[in-house]
């Protein structure tokens, strides 16, 4: 059985933490332990990192901000293992043993699969992933096993089906992707409890995208509730699923965390209205998005000219949204700038390093022929 976490379905994803420079050259420690202590003092106990988060850099911030300052009965942590950084049996272990150094703890409370879909499926089966999981387990190593995914409903429904061993999977749900038929986050979501297994949310606010959304549909929701803030909206919506047992918040400043642990406090599902209110929202929002990145950052590792791609792509989605006639709009500046730091969006060699990794499955190659011809070149 999984802890009861009661009301309480907020979780910290460590995935988007403060920084100073690009790149992660630095974590802002610092703010990132004032965020960490104004979660546990709320009462809100799961942290979630991986292995390439922040540049590699997230699990080393867990032992600082986390770890080394609260007693390891206060804190539930989760990490993972991707299939993108492992070639052997012996390569699970190495990260592993790694893993725990870099948090400093003894045990995970929560360890993923990570970024299962059919293409790495067929990795972890090859190494032995969930066997190997299961012994960490045995070995109290780990708490409870599961894994993330990114595919679709029928390719869920075969791994829960080989591996009933697993404990829950964490999906990508969000308003937006509700009823996407790429993503299938309500269709992925019907699969996990008809194998009884519990979420875990990921994406809630899609990387973003449902922060700074169209005018006219913010309206239609702070009409709903004006005390409420548009992120809130997300989160509530991927919370008021039975199915749902935790909704994880990529966190990147503490009005962020003062936010979201406001309104998930004494959490209330949304109601019929509300979801109404939700479903106008997102056919506003289908009109402006121009690419449905969640600004993951898989891609970036391992671009060969070191192509922003999730920060080019939210500046052409932002420009795309801009009230047409506008005198001057940023996102051109801001391009120009980045530039200056890394490859430009007409650079790439299309080695498609991208492609096979994007838990979207998005054409990013055409996309970025699409953005250097934008914003030229």
């Amino acid at each position: 059985m999984l802890e009861n976490f009661g009301n309480k379905k907020l979780g910290f994803g460590m995935m988007r933490l403060p920084q100073f420079g690009e790149n992660f050259e630095q974590i802002d420690t610092a703010q990132t332990c004032q965020m960490v202590d104004m979660f546990l003092e709320r009462g809100f106990t799961y942290f979630d990192t991986a292995w390439m988060y922040c540049g590699f850099k997230s699990e080393d911030t867990v032992k600082e901000v986390l770890t080394k300052r609260h007693s390891r009965e206060s804190f539930t942590l989760t990490t993972k293992l991707h299939g993108g950084f492992i070639q052997s049996k012996a390569d699970r272990d190495k990260i592993f043993e790694t893993q725990l150094k870099k948090t400093g703890v003894e045990y995970f409370d929560y360890y993923l699969i990570h970024d299962v879909g059919v293409d790495h499926y067929e990795l972890y089966q090859r190494l032995e992933c969930f066997e190997w999981l299961m012994r960490k387990k045995e070995q109290g190593l780990v708490r409870h096993a599961g894994f993330s995914f990114h595919d679709s409903a029928q390719c869920l429904d075969r791994v829960l089906t080989e591996q009933p061993e697993m404990e829950f999977v964490q999906l990508q749900v969000n308003y937006l992707d509700w009823e996407n038929p790429g993503i299938q986050s309500r269709l992925c979501c019907e699969t996990a409890e008809k194998h009884g297994k519990p979420v875990i949310v990921m994406e809630p606010v899609k990387g973003g995208t449902l922060v700074d959304i169209p005018e006219e549909a913010q309206r239609i929701l702070r009409a709903r509730d004006p005390q409420m803030s548009i992120p809130s909206w997300a989160i509530r919506f991927a919370a008021s699923h039975d199915c749902v047992k935790l909704v994880l918040s990529g966190m990147s400043n503490l009005a962020q965390v003062d936010d979201n642990t406001r309104f998930m406090s004494d959490f209330v599902p949304l109601n019929e209205e509300d979801f109404k209110a939700i479903e106008q929202t997102v056919e506003i929002i289908n009109r402006n998005i121009a690419i449905p990145c969640t600004a993951c950052g898989y891609c970036v590792d391992g671009c060969p000219r070191n192509i922003a791609i999730p920060r080019y792509f939210s500046l052409f989605n932002a420009d795309k949204q801009e009230i047409p006639g506008k005198e001057w709009q940023p996102q051109a500046e801001y391009y120009d700038r980045l530039t200056q730091i890394f490859g430009k969006a007409g650079d790439c060699v299309e080695c498609g390093q991208c492609e096979s990794v994007c838990p979207q499955h998005l054409p990013i190659i055409q996309y970025l022929k699409e953005v250097a011809e934008y914003f030229g070149n």
